[in-house]
């Protein structure tokens, strides 16, 4: 199901997540829902990156984590994924989690970052299993962050 609308769902007045689809659970990966949103500058249409929430728990999101992000080189450094992590925040909340994951690869070191300034806690730095890695095209290694979500509203 695919949303092509560019009305904002999420705005913090600097930038705006705009549906872009929810996924039906893809069964060889469990993500459970998947939502993808387009990140743009507030009232602009054109993207500057992506945000995807995860809802399922399995192995695969274990190492993807239930939030990715991607900021298009020409946008970074301005703290529009952290900005984008906390728009989902009711989101997460409504899906019923207080915590959810993200992962990076350990020498991302913006990601990481993104990740500090959210108050994440680096839970561990773990091996992928050599299957995962060429199953699902993932690093041999990920930091995992865990994100306790606090209801702010």
């Amino acid at each position: 199901m695919i949303f092509r609308r560019y009305r904002a769902e999420y705005t913090d007045g600097v930038i705006d997540l705009i549906p872009l689809h929810i996924a039906p659970p893809a069964r060889e990966l469990e993500f459970g829902h998947e939502q993808i949103w387009s990140i743009t500058l507030h009232n602009h249409r054109h993207e500057i990156g992506q945000i995807s929430y995860r809802t399922g728990e399995s192995q695969p999101v274990y190492y993807y984590g239930h939030i990715g992000y991607h900021i298009h080189p020409a946008f970074r450094g301005h703290h529009y994924a952290g900005r984008a992590c906390r728009l989902l925040r009711r989101e997460i909340l409504n899906s019923g989690k207080t915590s959810v994951v993200i992962t990076c690869d350990p020498d991302n070191l913006p990601s990481r970052k993104t990740c500090r300034s959210l108050g994440c806690l680096l839970e561990c730095e773990c091996e992928v299993p050599e299957k995962l890695q060429k199953d699902f095209d993932l690093s041999p290694r990920k930091c995992r962050y865990i994100w306790r979500i606090k209801d702010e509203t």
